[in-house]
């Protein structure tokens, strides 16, 4: 394979999928100056990255534990997967002469051999060799493109070894990697992963390996919307009790998209292209106006960070290669880039919008992933197609609802309001599994005017992959609007209702939700002694959105409707009287009234911050009061 070619022929690619020629075309068309306006941000955030990176690793020869590594100013521990780094300083050191970036790719190499590297050819996920070692599939990549793209900085032989272990690591996933073996954005990544190693180290049985996989996960796609499956162990790839399958948006957009795309694009897969067309389509639906994905429903959420998913890479690759197909793919590319670079500071990404004000040390995993997409966009900059924000997002002009059935989750928006309301029973594999939004709870809402207003945490903060994910600050406060009593200490919500059910519809200018849900503790088992079946009514208009909780049971125990309004310390928070608050946000005023006095939850101060997805907020509640069965809630801005 030459180099000239990996995109440049992406034009031709599609021909068989019924979509105008010229669209294909465009990809190899040159670039209006909007699209270098994008090509200068990726550029001066990857500097920023790799810059940032260098700047925490530790060089400390006497210390082979940690000499190379990249420390981490949040955890305890060294990520090992910080090799990847090794792309995106090879790219800086390609491109700007600066030998700092060829001696930090050098150390991040050193230090894996050294701490993480199996005679097997893998790489472990930290120093333990009995430790997971799927993720050798993305060091590999990480160093075959540094290798193909920028092996010609690197003397020779440096490069000879790396060439050598690379084709190592090769050998381990061409042995070990199944379509059903795990996870689905193991194998789904593999397919790009054997096809560019193959090409690397020159093995045709790699690359025939990767032709297998990529048949096998054609059929890795629902039925209805065409969502990516699979998010789950192989031990629990069975349906859910509603028939729905393992879907998570972060893991999809930021990994595994991304290799299938690439692949099909290369290999000319047009079945693949048309899968992934739809596919893409189809997940673009859930990014915000600002370029946030709304993960707040997938079952592995507890890895959200609101720009995307801790350890992945970002989205850019799929939809940016991809947007000579539908131009808001590059829409989607533009807008996720200027989140992730609102949410750097020290030339680190912290996991959400709120790490910053709220003080939180960022983790250095999200940079050494989220720098090597970049990377790869701008080396192959010369033959993507024209990739600019100019064309619409979809929630952005959304209006009216829409449910899509193999998630049992529902978009609704009218004017500037945006909203999420999910059903989704689909759970990962844990023993007490951590449920993202689901039980009829609103896991987003997001204004036009001011931006995001709720988003869903997990319901109780567990640490799911301790070295994946940091420790929660404080106390540990739900943000995901619920329904919730505590009854002998144990907590009840509808948020464990897995079994509950949505209905819709939009009349006379208002979109109206209603979940039918019951209150469940951790265990699924329902509460007993006190009103357990409620509704819970969304109403949006134009003006609010509206949130009425009934119950036609008698209520013996103290229930409440929680609804945290994400909001950083920084913004003045009126009380205008005991039902009525208001919240002064820079570019607009929210006000919240509800038929009962509104209180904030005990904390220490008047925010709580939550790790899912990175967010500060004010945690308001409003209790039932004695003798009535409803509740009613109204959210405005203005």
């Amino acid at each position: 394979m030459k180099r000239r070619n990996f995109l440049q022929l992406s034009a031709i690619a599609g021909v068989g999928l019924s979509l105008p020629m010229s669209g294909f075309l465009n990809a190899c068309t040159n670039h209006p100056e909007h699209s270098l306006e994008f090509k200068n941000l990726i550029s001066g955030l990857l500097k920023d990255w790799t810059d940032g990176m260098l700047k925490v690793q530790i060089n400390n020869p006497s210390n082979l534990d940690e000499h190379g590594a990249l420390g981490c100013p949040s955890c305890s521990h060294i990520h090992g997967r910080c090799m990847d780094a090794v792309y995106p300083f090879l790219y800086m050191a390609d491109k700007t002469g600066d030998p700092k970036y060829v001696e930090g790719a050098k150390l991040v190499m050193l230090w894996a051999e050294n701490n993480v590297s199996q005679e097997n050819g893998a790489w472990t996920v930290i120093k333990n060799p009995k430790s997971w070692k799927g993720i050798t599939v993305f060091g590999a990549i990480a160093l075959a493109e540094a290798l193909y793209y920028h092996g010609h900085v690197l003397d020779d032989e440096t490069r000879a070894a790396w060439t050598k272990r690379l084709e190592k690591a090769g050998q381990y996933i061409y042995n070990t990697f199944t379509i059903d073996f795990t996870n689905i954005n193991y194998p789904g990544t593999a397919v790009y992963g054997l096809n560019l190693i193959g090409n690397v180290v020159k093995r045709d049985d790699f690359k025939a390996k990767s032709k297998k996989l990529a048949k096998e996960v054609k059929v890795y796609f629902t039925a209805n919307e065409g969502l990516l499956f699979g998010e789950c162990k192989k031990s629990s790839s069975k349906l859910s009790e509603k028939g729905l399958h393992g879907v998570d948006l972060g893991y999809n957009v930021e990994e595994t998209l991304n290799s299938l795309v690439m692949y099909a694009l290369k290999e000319k897969d047009e079945e693949l292209l048309l899968i992934l067309t739809k596919s893409l389509n189809s997940h673009l639906e859930f990014m915000l106006p600002d370029g946030a994905w709304d993960n707040s429903w997938g079952n592995r959420m507890y890895k959200w960070s609101y720009w995307g998913s801790r350890t992945c890479d970002g989205s850019q690759p799929a939809f940016g290669m991809m947007a000579h197909i539908n131009p808001a793919f590059g829409t989607a590319a533009v807008k996720n880039t200027e989140l992730l670079q609102r949410c750097t500071a020290d030339g680190l990404i912290h996991g959400g919008p709120g790490f910053i004000e709220a003080g939180i040390p960022p983790c250095v995993h999200h940079t050494f992933t989220h720098a090597k997409p970049l990377a790869a966009l701008l080396d192959h900059w010369g033959h993507l197609p024209e990739i600019n924000s100019n064309t619409n997002l979809p929630r952005t002009t959304a209006d009216g609802v829409k449910h899509f059935k193999d998630l049992d989750v529902f978009l609704f928006a009218r004017g500037d309001w945006r909203g999420t309301v999910s059903a989704y029973d689909a759970e990962y594999h844990y023993k007490y599994d951590f449920r993202q939004a689901s039980g009829g709870a609103l896991g987003v809402l997001y204004h036009n005017k001011v931006g995001l207003l709720c988003a869903a945490s997990m319901a109780e903060y567990h640490m799911v992959e301790k070295n994946n994910q940091q420790l929660q600050p404080g106390k540990d406060i739900c943000l995901t609007p619920r329904i919730e009593v505590f009854k002998d200490t144990i907590w009840y919500t509808n948020l464990y209702d897995l079994p509950a059910t949505i209905a819709s519809k939009d009349e006379n200018g208002t979109v109206e939700l209603v979940a039918n849900t019951k209150l469940k503790n951790v265990d699924r088992k329902e509460i007993t002694g006190t009103a357990s079946a409620f509704d819970i009514v969304y109403n949006c208009n134009i003006e609010r959105v509206e949130i009425r909780v009934n119950t036609k049971q008698d209520i013996a125990e103290q229930t409440a409707f929680v609804l945290p309004i994400v909001s950083p310390s920084s913004e003045v928070v009126t009380n205008i009287n005991k039902n009525e608050i208001t919240i002064h946000k820079p570019e607009g005023l929210v006000t919240i009234k509800a038929n009962a006095p509104i209180k904030v939850k005990e904390i220490s101060g008047k925010r709580t911050f939550n790790m899912v997805p990175g967010v500060e907020a004010l945690p308001l509640e409003v209790y039932f009061e004695e003798g009535t069965k409803s509740l009613e809630i109204t959210v405005q801005v203005s």
